[in-house]
């Protein structure tokens, strides 16, 4: 029996993988598009499974390059040939891997049709278990090609009599498994693969009559397009559960989804690409214990919880009402992680910036600081690994009470009423023409006791902290065009500007208008 040749793309860039898959009509010509990966490590999982023929790689990728990969086959997989794409500049890297056996090479800037064609084509022939066969019809695009390209983007015909053949009813939904974390477990993929294989077999024997097509994705998910009659629905769903059932004591940390269902096959890029992940990243908020979720099933959203309040929380840190800073933010944070519509990117950069954000209102107030410095990087990075709201609130957690063994040590000092006062009067009047004589005045003090007074309780004297004060509120004013430097040098309380210039200069290492030019550049990209 002819069979066609499997080949696996592996590129880091999106659109040079999807302008290969797209090049040729690639089942016409006897060959099979089984997968893609974007580095080495992503290849050599998919390699295990999908057993291609031929491997097209680009040289230069993160996590394992071509170079290694190719070795890496070579060693395991003597039997797969490897192609590589290259740019003009890595000719160095493509002659070592010529040494490593591999068939052929493309340069990425003269990649042409006729060019890929002839290549897998010399390439394939090398192999001797295989012999290419071409289609027998007019050219014509496989199923598979078709569903390819709609998934791409492309826009094509779905009232196609082929499609039309192949999708009979009038009802489809995707329904897929998350395998994210049995890879960052370690576990083997090769071994677990008999689940894969229960899942086909439980689709066919609840919905025999139904159509379901594996879709290529990247290798921690694994997708299927259901296509079945509506009246069939319900059984679906009653499949998804007993897989979800099957799979919750073998393989704990998979995640099941079924999606909403759509009766235009059209649709199916937009329900692949953006609403099935959506869903499927709901599970982050969802309770642990759900390893299901079912679009039809979903609880209802409650309201959206308000913007939290970054003024008010600094201005209770300023305070050293921390106590009350801490749980309004810790009653904000588990407020959005109770709604699970809450974008994870969001959720996650918001924890990591309350944090960093900490670090800097307490860094004016408290001296020991370099400890809780230096974790906060720890922090940022735990946070961005976590899979479930809870692991980033108990990270919050923890960090939180680092922050409070800072503040305790600061002891009698660190809580010294008259000095949070002092602070805080600086903070409301700064743009003022404020002196040390008029804060005396206000406090009732001695001007030089308040002087050596301030020094001793806090890191700057009252000049310094006052211009630090006036320097960062002028830097948020220049993240704005609305006002001119000199103006801005007025509204921070510089009656001078060339004096405003200076003491900004000497605190940010920039002038004003460098600032300016900086911030609104950087804002811009």
């Amino acid at each position: 029996m002819n069979i066609s040749c499997r080949v696996l793309i592996v590129d880091d860039e999106l659109l040079v993988r999807q302008g290969i898959k797209h090049l040729l009509n690639w089942e016409h010509e006897g060959f099979q598009i089984v997968g893609e990966a974007s580095n080495g490590k992503e290849a050599l999982e998919l390699i295990e499974r999908l057993e291609p023929h031929i491997v097209i790689t680009d040289i230069v990728m993160p996590v394992m390059g071509g170079e290694e990969l190719t070795r890496a086959i070579k060693s395991r997989f003597p039997q797969i040939e490897v192609i590589i794409l290259s740019s003009f500049g890595e000719f160095d890297y493509v002659r070592s891997t010529f040494q490593s056996g591999v068939a052929d090479y493309i340069l990425k800037p003269k990649l042409e049709a006729f060019q890929l064609l002839d290549i897998v084509q010399r390439t394939a022939r090398k192999i001797p278990s295989l012999k290419l066969v071409e289609s027998d019809d007019d050219g014509g695009l496989s199923i598979h090609a078709m569903l390819d390209k709609l998934l791409s983007g492309y826009e094509m015909d779905t009232q196609d009599t082929a499609l039309a053949e192949a999708f009979p009813y009038n009802r489809y939904q995707l329904f897929g498994a998350d395998l994210k974390q049995i890879q960052t477990k370690g576990r083997d993929q090769s071994s677990d693969s008999r689940w894969l294989d229960r899942m086909k077999a439980e689709l066919e024997a609840d919905l025999p009559h139904a159509v379901y097509v594996h879709l290529p994705t990247e290798p921690n998910m694994v997708v299927w397009l259901i296509n079945l009659d509506q009246s069939e629905m319900a059984a679906l769903a009653h499949t998804a559960r007993r897989l979800a059932a099957w799979t919750r004591a073998q393989f704990p940390e998979i995640g099941w989804t079924l999606g909403e269902s759509f009766s235009d096959l059209s649709q199916l890029g937009m329900y692949y690409k953006e609403r099935f992940p959506k869903l499927n990243a709901y599970r982050f908020f969802l309770p642990e214990s759900q390893q299901l979720i079912v679009f039809d099933e979903l609880p209802k959203s409650t309201d959206e919880v308000r913007d939290f309040n970054m003024n008010h929380f600094s201005e209770l840190m300023n305070r050293r009402q921390f106590d009350e800073a801490f749980g309004k933010l810790l009653e904000h944070v588990n407020g959005l992680a109770s709604q699970y519509k809450t974008d994870v990117f969001e959720f996650k950069s918001f924890v990591g910036n309350v944090i960093f954000n900490i670090t800097i209102l307490l860094g004016r107030l408290e001296s020991d600081m370099k400890k809780l410095e230096e974790s906060k990087y720890k922090y940022f990075k735990l946070i961005g690994d976590t899979t479930h709201a809870s692991e980033a609130i108990a990270l919050l957690n923890a960090f939180i009470d680092e922050a409070n063994d800072v503040i305790g040590k600061r002891g009698a000092a660190g809580s010294n009423s008259n000095m949070t006062q002092l602070l805080h009067f600086i903070r409301e009047h700064y743009a003022e023409p404020l002196s040390l004589t008029e804060l005396a005045k206000h406090f009732h003090f001695n001007p030089s006791y308040l002087s050596s007074y301030f020094t001793s309780h806090n890191k700057e004297g009252f000049s310094e902290y006052l211009n630090k004060i006036r320097v960062e509120k002028a830097a948020e004013l220049l993240q704005d065009d609305s006002s001119s430097i000199s103006e801005i040098s007025g509204m921070v309380g510089y009656s001078d500007h060339s004096y405003f210039t200076k003491v900004f200069k000497k605190l940010t290492g920039l002038s004003p208008s460098h600032y300016r030019k900086q911030y609104t550049g950087k804002k811009r990209d």
